[in-house]
């Protein structure tokens, strides 16, 4: 597995709103991520600064970036748009982080 980390950020007072739609998380996007070789996908929220640090484990790179071209996937990133920082096709704002220590 390859462990990745990102950060992404939150537009004020959208914090709850942020978990009440990932705690609602759609079965098929949900579907998507597996089949695209994500396991373990969490989301950690800074209240300070909103920032969200993502950690996933995936299978293999390309499989993975395979997963943002998925219709489903558009979809979401369209449904997140308006609480979250995004490029212009909707897509998060996500700055991958560096590892620089895991224990197992």
């Amino acid at each position: 597995m390859i462990i990745k980390g990102f950060k992404m950020k939150l537009y004020p007072g959208m914090e709850e709103e942020y978990e009440r739609r990932h705690n609602l998380l759609w079965p098929e996007m949900i579907d998507s991520i597996h089949a695209c070789g994500g396991h373990n996908y969490t989301i950690f929220l800074d209240r300070e600064t909103l920032t969200l640090f993502g950690y996933i484990e995936i299978e293999d790179e390309e499989k993975w970036a395979a997963q943002a071209d998925t219709a489903i996937n558009r979809k979401w990133w369209d449904f997140m748009a308006d609480i979250m920082e995004t490029n212009p096709d909707n897509s998060p704002v996500s700055i991958d982080l560096q590892k620089v220590f895991h224990l197992d």
